[in-house]
């Protein structure tokens, strides 16, 4: 394995750095204003004028769609380190490139299995940045994490298909932006486990579609929302079904495997910003006659988060390097392993950052409070930390047999 960045990578990973400090950062407190005078009314999910500017400026600057191979030519573990860069701040770099969850994910999802048709109608304007989607499949009447158990019904009726059931935890949904769903539910619930759900495109505006409540994440709202949404007799053409009847729960898989490496490419710059934040503050303090930087308490802390860093990047390069050898089922073991290790580094670095910070780590004067929050939320997402322990010793069993 060699993880020295190609020419091509190394020059996007300058150029995205290059952005990130002269446009994004310096673009956070005017994003944080402008969400803060709307928190608490109608408008509090409505998108900060400065995003559109930062897209505009991306695109300029040809960092644009980096995350799917077949646009951007580039190999996932050529994408990795930019992706880390988005992560410094994870709100606002990923959606200024046009890769932001969950629509990376959606739009690779459609890349993959959707027909032509379908590309022209929804995939087109994800890629121009005019949309954003929402995936539906988590529910909150069932242990979601065994994506077998969704009870959301999805009946053939002539040339149409009608859709029953509550989702939740679906993020984007807030956003009005968000225009299509890719929404999971059963077709034949006497078929074999994994053969009895499908997938479906349905629009925002379709008849029966509610949005009951946008939950927040420890007390934080995002911009995008993460929603609780039902589906009343929900009719959409048989034209809108995805891939095909019954394979809803491989296409979940494929959809899942690169979204999750994307989200721990993410966390790694999210420490890393921690570490930086944490650095600068234990310079900056002084304590008991002496910097915290001279306090060797505080040195240990900044060293283990250094080590835990190298060693979670580590792993994420080789699996972004399986990936592109042997694709998603190749990495499958590695996928769901820094799914585990990248939360929980992340959630480790960013509250020794908090603790070193004092009061101030859990104020809105930095980013530590909302970037732990994002951490720790990340160990639920895209499955929970025991699922994926589960795959981990499932394979490592299966060696040993």
């Amino acid at each position: 394995m060699d993880f020295e960045p190609s020419a091509v990578a190394a020059d996007y990973t300058k150029r995205m750095r290059a952005f990130l400090d002269e446009k994004v950062l310096p673009a956070e407190p005017a994003y944080d204003a402008w969400r803060a005078e709307r928190r608490g009314t109608p408008a509090e999910w409505d998108l900060p004028p400065v995003v559109e500017e930062l897209k505009a400026e991306a695109r300029a600057r040809g960092l644009w769609n980096l995350f799917l191979p077949s646009v951007s030519g580039l190999s996932n573990l050529e994408y990795a380190p930019i992706a880390e860069v988005s992560g410094w701040s994870p709100v606002i770099a990923p959606e200024a490139i046009n890769c932001q969850a969950p629509d990376t994910g959606n739009m690779e999802t459609l890349h993959l299995f959707a027909t032509p048709e379908q590309k022209e109608q929804w995939l087109e304007p994800l890629l121009a940045g005019e949309i954003r989607s929402a995936f539906a499949m988590t529910e909150p009447d069932v242990a979601s994490s065994d994506a077998t158990n969704v009870q959301t019904t999805i009946r053939r009726d002539g040339d149409e298909y009608v859709i029953s059931g509550k989702k939740w935890w679906i993020s984007g949904t807030a956003d009005e932006r968000c225009k299509i769903f890719i929404v999971m539910g059963k077709t034949d619930p006497e078929a074999a486990a994994h053969r009895q759900q499908s997938m479906v495109l349905v629009p925002r505006d379709a008849p029966g579609l509610e949005i009951e409540r946008h939950l927040p994440t420890f007390g934080y709202q995002d911009q995008h929302g993460h929603s609780e949404i039902e589906f009343h007799d929900v009719r959409v053409p048989v034209s809108n079904l995805l891939g095909e009847e019954g394979g809803g729960f491989a296409i979940a898989q494929a959809r899942l495997g690169p979204g999750r490496i994307h989200h721990c490419m993410r966390l790694i710059g999210m420490a890393e910003r921690a570490i930086d934040l944490m650095v600068r503050r234990a310079r900056s303090r002084v304590a008991f006659g002496r910097p915290l930087a001279d306090q060797g308490v505080v040195r240990e802390q900044i060293a283990q988060s250094r080590i835990e860093v190298e060693q979670a990047r580590l792993l994420v390069l080789k699996t972004a390097w399986l990936i592109d050898r042997f694709g998603a089922r190749g990495a499958a073991t590695e996928i769901a392993a820094i799914k585990v290790i990248c939360p929980r580094m992340a959630c480790d670095v960013i509250d020794r950052a908090i603790q070193i910070h004092g009061g101030g780590g859990m104020s809105d004067d930095f980013p530590l409070a909302y970037f732990y929050t994002w951490a720790r939320a990340l160990r639920l997402a895209d499955g929970p930390d025991e699922v994926h322990l589960r795959t981990v010793a499932r394979q490592e069993l299966g060696r040993h047999a």
